[in-house]
């Protein structure tokens, strides 16, 4: 049915917002503004459509493809602003606004990728450039190549009845995913420990124990303590808790959401949507959906990633074994029962036994020294004003879409407003776990706009008064999600299509890898590593042990990422009758895939299970969770290029800028990344530090 373009005027999206950089007027944004305003743009961006197709005139780059960059206006206000919050504030009316407007969102996508009109026109401008008679800057030619890519995979070739099955299908799956995304943020909540004794959290540092006390009474629950669950398997908390029922307590809580067998399962989901997902590749003639992912990648097929995870799990398994010799060790000298074995819900908290003989340290030591503002001020963004000569400014008077959100103006090192960065840090119940990066506006110098981009984090909140402590983790995490943000800020493109980290999947990972370094540089470590009571920075030897132990527990850390990118891709290597039916063989299915890699190590669990795998079945990575350890590759590598260029250095830092983090989608990035080396990618700065120097070279 066809949507009425007006819009009240009254609408905070009716019209660009007058504040700073276009921030969304979150002041005056009410729930129900976003169903009027998206419906409305939806209505409006199709009548662009329109007088595009029928515009007389022969196609040219300003009147098609400026034209296509410009429309959708009011659709882009609205919806970023209910994607930011619909992840980050999920209030049971948000919930209700996404799962209705999800199918009438796909629609709208096949209304305008399946137009014929459309597209003959866009490959009428694609010969016009072929033959000379109209010229496109490499910006303009860019996009026209991936627009026609778009067309294809959007089905634009196939007969009426198949585009019409192709629409179902994507309505169906835009529908499941965000069905998913709400059973695992319900299930997440439900399945949080909640304890009555304090004795049961020996081991916690006070302000943890805090934190969980608050949480109780928070849930209702006063005088009780309620451990909340992180998104991975691995739960923060079982580094520290010394009684071992208490541990398998929460490690159990953890690997079975979404498989309970109540109203949070999401198997049955997570079956249709692969099942769904393998129909449409087959419809557009992929094989099934991982490869129609890998094409519009880096990676470009399948056999590519399936070589690179085949080379390098078994030595990681391989430094895994080993590593849990040493963890069994230390049980059977802790333990009364000589039979003992170690468990999933025993490593944390004997890898930090063992890390803390071996190296003299420990997280309850650091964390006193890694007060949250502290690192977000004199780590992070020390850190990009040596590289960038960028500076921050807090903006009190403006304000987020929750309490919690703090926003910054960002300027560039002449003093021109480069953007503003939100931060919304602290863990609560509407928010989705895990850690994340939006835009709230693209950085457009067509459309003369600046960007506005969030990071949103799952630390949990002390109580009121007492500082934000961290552990190293976290630390690391805060650095990964800025260098996404840099991305974004730094982004000097002419669409807004090709913004920031409008980028192939496997590719978008890559710059907020290499800001992890910045975690370790001495300079840097020092400044924000201070004791947040006494203001002494931790001790000299403490930072030479740190950057020491980075390599220690790698086996673990790269075995169970291996395994959640093997069993995405498990996933979605099937073909449509190739998916079980039966919500009770999800997870042997999953078993057996872990088996045939040879990472089904029972003490080491795949960094997210099935049923609770939101980047793939609730976010956009599915077949694409390999692309973490993809991007390290290219992140390893520059790493090692920062370094023997002198590394935390601003010449280097603009070389950064300006041959990646500036350019965004607007050239292939691969292209970008041997502007930047002068080469492609060398895989062994990797093998070296993830300890796996045996592994056969993967092709990158």
């Amino acid at each position: 049915m066809p949507q009425p373009t007006a819009l009240d005027p009254a609408n905070p999206f009716a019209v660009p917002s007058t504040l700073p950089y276009s921030l969304p007027d979150f002041a005056a944004v009410r729930d129900e503004h976003y169903v009027p305003a998206i419906r409305a743009g939806m209505a409006l961006e199709l009548e662009e459509i329109t007088a595009i197709v029928e515009n007389p005139e022969p196609p040219t780059v300003a009147n098609t493809l400026d034209a296509l960059e410009t429309a959708g206006a009011v659709l882009d206000r609205a919806l970023t602003a209910l994607d930011n919050v619909a992840s980050a504030d999920a209030t049971s009316s948000i919930e209700d606004i996404e799962e209705l407007l999800a199918p009438e969102l796909s629609a709208h996508h096949d209304a305008i990728y399946m137009d014929p009109r459309l597209y003959r026109r866009v490959v009428a401008l694609d010969d016009a450039v072929r033959d000379g008679t109209v010229t496109a800057d490499p910006e303009a030619a860019r996009l026209l190549e991936t627009l026609l890519v778009d067309f294809r995979r959007s089905g634009i070739d196939l007969a009426p009845e198949d585009q019409a099955t192709l629409r179902d299908l994507n309505a169906r799956i835009t529908i499941l995913e965000a069905a998913f995304g709400r059973a695992l943020l319900a299930g997440a909540n439900a399945a949080a420990v909640l304890l009555d004794d304090v004795a049961e959290l020996d081991g916690l540092a006070d302000d943890v124990i805090a934190a969980a006390a608050q949480a109780a009474a928070d849930r209702g629950e006063p005088g009780r303590y309620l451990l909340e669950m992180q998104l991975p398997t691995q739960q923060g908390v079982l580094a520290s808790l010394r009684r071992r029922d208490v541990r398998e307590r929460v490690h159990r809580a953890s690997v079975t959401r979404g498989a309970a067998g109540d109203e949070h399962d999401t198997r049955r989901t997570v079956l249709e949507l692969a099942r769904l997902r393998a129909e449409h590749a087959r419809l557009l003639g992929y094989p099934h959906h991982a490869a129609y992912v890998a094409e519009d990648s880096t990676a470009r097929t399948t056999e590519a990633v399936t070589a690179m995870l085949d080379r390098l799990a078994p030595a990681a398994a391989a430094n895994a074994r080993r590593e849990a010799a040493d963890l069994q060790a230390a049980l059977a000298a802790d333990v009364a029962d000589p039979d003992a074995v170690l468990e999933a819900w025993d490593w944390a908290y004997y890898a930090e036994r063992v890390r803390k003989e071996r190296f003299a340290l420990d997280d309850a030591l650091l964390r006193p020294y890694l007060e949250l503002d502290r690192v977000l001020h004199d780590g992070v963004f020390r850190a990009a004003t040596l590289l960038y000569g960028v500076s921050f400014t807090e903006r009190t008077d403006l304000v987020g879409y929750h309490p919690d959100v703090r926003v910054f103006e960002v300027l560039d090192h002449d003093g021109t407003g480069l953007g503003l960065f939100l931060a919304d840090l602290w863990t609560r119940e509407t928010k989705r776990g895990g850690a994340w990066m939006n835009n709230l506006v693209d950085q457009s110098t067509l459309l003369d706009e600046r960007p506005v981009v969030v990071n949103n984090l799952n630390i949990v909140r002390p109580p009121a008064g007492q500082p934000t402590l961290l552990a190293l983790d976290e630390v690391v995490t805060l650095f990964h999600e800025f260098g996404h943000a840099l991305h974004g800020l730094f982004s000097r493109v002419r669409y807004p299509s090709h913004s920031g980290t409008a980028v192939p999947r496997d590719f978008v990972e890559y710059p907020s890898q290499v800001n992890e370094m910045w975690v370790w540089h001495p300079e840097i470590l020092r400044s924000y590593a201070v004791h947040h009571a006494t203001g002494e920075p931790m001790p000299e030897e403490w930072v030479r042990t740190m950057i020491a132990s980075r390599q220690f527990n790698e086996g673990f850390a790269t075995t169970e990422y291996l395994a959640a990118a093997v069993l995405d891709q498990a996933w979605h290597l099937l073909g449509p009758d190739e998916v079980p039916t039966d919500v009770d063989d999800a997870i042997p299915f999953e078993q057996a895939a872990l088996e045939r890699a040879g990472l089904a190590l029972p003490a080491v669990p795949p960094r997210y299970r099935t049923t609770y795998y939101n980047h793939v079945f609730g976010g956009g990575y599915s077949a694409a969770y390999y692309s973490y350890i993809w991007s390290e590759v290219l992140d390893a590598d520059t790493v090692t290029w920062f370094e023997e260029r002198g590394g935390l250095d601003r010449s280097n830092g603009d070389a950064f800028r300006a041959a990646l983090l500036s350019r965004g989608g607007s050239l292939d990035p691969m292209v970008a990344f041997a502007d930047l080396r002068g080469r492609g990618p060398d895989i062994a700065p990797l093998l070296a530090r993830r300890g796996l120097t045996t592994a056969t070279d993967p092709v990158a």
